[in-house]
This record gives C-alpha cells, sequence and structure tokens, in this order.
C-alpha cells in the first residue's frame, strides 16, 4: 500500500461521521489541544516576564555593559574612545555607594547612584521611567530622586530637604558626613525590586559626597543590540582600551538572576510537557478503539493485498494528524489567549473586585506591583512554539505505534468472523 493511499485513508478515518469511529480521533485531538492551550499561554507570561525584567535592569540598572577601575583623570578620555566605536549608543560615568537617607518621618539605608541625568534621558530606558511626580532625574548637584518605596518610607515629597548621610575614611578614622538634598523628583520603574532604594544624585552631586574609596566607580556602556551582539562589544571596548580596564558585560553582572529565570522557565515548561504526554495516551486509547470500529475496512485491506506495513502506516497516520489538527488548535488557542492576557487579567480583577466589595473587601490584584510587572511584555518565542507543537505531534505518533502495529498483524479471516 502507498503512502499516499494511507495518508488518505487515515484523513477519511478522521472527518468521517462520529459513529464511524472518528468520535475517538477527535476526542484524542481535543485532548490535545487543550492540553496545548495552559504550556503556550505559560510561555508566552513567563517569557514577556523575564524579558520585561530583564529590560528594566539593563536600561535602568547594569546598563548592557560596564568598564570598571578606570581612573577620574581619565574618564573623560575613556567615554570618548568608546564612544568612537560604531553601535555605541552612549557612554556615562557612575558611581555607586551606600548611605543612609532621612526624611521628614523616617530613615533607611539607600543605595546611592549619582549619574549624569542624560542617562535618564535615553529613549531605551526612558520608556519603563513612571514619573510620580515631579521630574524624573537630577538637575543640580543639589537635587535628589526617590524611588517610590523609598519616598513612602521617609515621608518624603517633591520639594521637600532630605539629608544623605555617608562615611569618610580620615586620618583620625571613619567620620560620618551630612549633606542636604531637595527631592526634585519621584518615580518607579514599574518593578519593586529594582527601584525600592533608589536614590539618584548627579555625577557631580556623587564626587561631593562621597570619597573616591567608598565608592564604585564604573562607566554605563549601551548599545544598539544588547541582547544579540553584548559579546562583540565586549571584545571591542577591551581591545579599545587596549585591556587596561575591566569590562562585563549584563549577562555576567546579572548571571545568578538570569540564570534563576530560565530555570524557573524551563522547569514550568517541563511541568506542562507532562500534561502534553498524558493528553497523548489518549492517542493510543483512541486509535485501539478506531482499529476496533474498522475491522471490516482492515479485513477487507488484507484480502486485496494490504501488508501488515502498509496497515499499520494508516493507523500511525491517523496518530500524526490527530496530534497536528490537536496541536495547530491548542497553539492558535493558546498564542490568543496569550496575546491578550494582560486584558483578561485586569478583566478578572474587575470581576472578583466586584464581588470582594460586595463582602466588604478590597480591590483584588493578581499581578501585586511589588513583585510583580504591573502589565506583561507579550514575547512570542516561535522557535520554542513550533518545538512544542513538534513535540505533541512526535508524542502521538509514539501513542499509536502499539496499537497501529496490533491492527496491522490482525488476521482478515479472523476478523471476518468477529464481524459477522
Amino acid at each position: 500500500m502507498k503512502t499516499n493511499a494511507a495518508f488518505f485513508i487515515a484523513l477519511r478515518y478522521l472527518w468521517a461521521r462520529a459513529h464511524e469511529g472518528a468520535r475517538f480521533l477527535r476526542g484524542a485531538a481535543a485532548g490535545i489541544a487543550v492540553s496545548l492551550v495552559p504550556i503556550i499561554v505559560t510561555l508566552i507570561v513567563a517569557d514577556g516576564m523575564i524579558r520585561g525584567i530583564l529590560d528594566r535592569f539593563i536600561e535602568l540598572g547594569t546598563a548592557h555593559l560596564q568598564v570598571f577601575n578606570v581612573p577620574d583623570n581619565e574618564i573623560e578620555d575613556t567615554v570618548e574612545r568608546i564612544n568612537q566605536i560604531e553601535g555605541i549608543r552612549g557612554v556615562w560615568p557612575e558611581r555607586r555607594g551606600m548611605g543612609v537617607l532621612a526624611g521628614r518621618t523616617g530613615r533607611t539605608g539607600v543605595s546611592v547612584r549619582a549619574v549624569d541625568p542624560s542617562f535618564w534621558d535615553d529613549s531605551a530606558g526612558a520608556q519603563f521611567l513612571i514619573v510620580i511626580d515631579g521630574e524624573h532625574s537630577p538637575q543640580t548637584d543639589r537635587d535628589i530622586v526617590l524611588g517610590q518605596t523609598l519616598a513612602e518610607n521617609i515621608g518624603a515629597s517633591v520639594g521637600d530637604t532630605v539629608r544623605l548621610m555617608t562615611v569618610r575614611d580620615t586620618d583620625a578614622g571613619f567620620r560620618p558626613r551630612m549633606a542636604p538634598f531637595t527631592v526634585r523628583g519621584i518615580m518607579t520603574s514599574g518593578y519593586n525590586e529594582l527601584d525600592a532604594l533608589w536614590c539618584i544624585i548627579s555625577f557631580e552631586g556623587g564626587r561631593r559626597v562621597f570619597a573616591p574609596e567608598n565608592t564604585q566607580m564604573s562607566l554605563l556602556v549601551k548599545i544598539d543590540s544588547p541582547y544579540r551582539e553584548v559579546e562583540n562589544y565586549l571584545f571591542a571596548i577591551h581591545d579599545e582600551l587596549d585591556g587596561r580596564f575591566s569590562v562585563f558585560t549584563w549577562k555576567d553582572l546579572l548571571r545568578s538572576q538570569y540564570r534563576s529565570y530560565q530555570t524557573s522557565r524551563q522547569l514550568l515548561l517541563f511541568i506542562m510537557a507532562l500534561i502534553v504526554i498524558v493528553a497523548a495516551v489518549n492517542v493510543s486509547s483512541a486509535t485501539s478503539m478506531l482499529a476496533l470500529e474498522r475491522r471490516k475496512d482492515i479485513a477487507v485491506l488484507k484480502v486485496t493485498g494490504g501488508t501488515v506495513r502498509g496497515v499499520t502506516g494508516i493507523f500511525l497516520w491517523g496518530g500524526f494528524l490527530t496530534g497536528l489538527v490537536g496541536s495547530i488548535i491548542g497553539i492558535g488557542v493558546g498564542l490568543l489567549i496569550g496575546s491578550n492576557i494582560n486584558e483578561l487579567i485586569r478583566g478578572l480583577e474587575r470581576f472578583l473586585s466586584f464581588f470582594s466589595r460586595l463582602f466588604d473587601g478590597g480591590e483584588v490584584s493578581i499581578l501585586d506591583p511589588g513583585f510583580y510587572l504591573e502589565t506583561i511584555p507579550i514575547i512570542i518565542d516561535w522557535n520554542t512554539v513550533l518545538m512544542i507543537g513538534i513535540f505533541a505531534v512526535l508524542c502521538s505518533v509514539l501513542a499509536s505505534w502499539i496499537p497501529a502495529r496490533k491492527a496491522g498483524r490482525l488476521k482478515p479471516m479472523d476478523l471476518l468472523r468477529k464481524s459477522t
């Protein structure tokens, strides 16, 4: 029996009337489709959350690359040399240090970032900044911009005077230094873990309050393609600076965090893949029931010269088509739901909040902005989607192998006696 004939017979079985056995394959295809919907939605949500968080960290935190150990007297020359490399979007010197910030109602430890205000004007990073009040960057060396959570903790508002305490190492030992700043703005990145301790001042302001030995000095570098070409620029910058300074990519600086995200993503996909495997088992049962329902057809095919391989091929094609149809439907529905996940979450929040208010409850928030992004970016990894579809079809074919093989080995006379 030719392969084309086996394929079209299997296709006929799939689209036949329900009482002729097609209901079994359709039910199995529906099971495959249902199992694929959550894995596709999980993939979109996981990739969106990872990309959304990483985008904020590399655009507002670590930048795409960082150059360390640059002396103060070589900063300007080093910045100029890096800017000469084609594809470099910007270079900004930054000092980072720790301090204690005191406001009207409290004080707390802070992570102080002293960077040129133009860093916050970069378009790629500015899109993630949400200005709660005031401006998003300091304008003078006496201005300070706070993260929303930090401002709430110390009771600071725009226009208030806050005091930043730092420590200087002198011949007489460590001595604290208090420096007053005027709150120029309050902002958030939409991800609390990144900006909860944000205390932003100008680069000149950092020179005023910090001793060089008490800060981490680096150059923040941004390129056009941080996810695809960052390693290439690592070597380009290293060569341009004659290997004198340490250069790290965002993948180096966020190594543990990036691995944690990828591990969590892979674990979620593995758990969801188990559901697909369970659903594929139904294909085996469906193939067995179809063979039982079509025993007369098998007998006729055997009597007219059908081979074991040919009859087996019919039911293997049936398993393949079942997995293919289920994959197409399941992936399509999963993509539809995943692409509208933010709207669905907002609708579910409104629905739950309505009932919560009936029982004197508060507003329901599914994605707590203190731990998650308020809006999930829609990222579709088409390569992974394709692999998931192939995996589902392969599982369906493997699940149908044993019953298909048994159907191919049935003897025609035994089939005719049982069907009479």
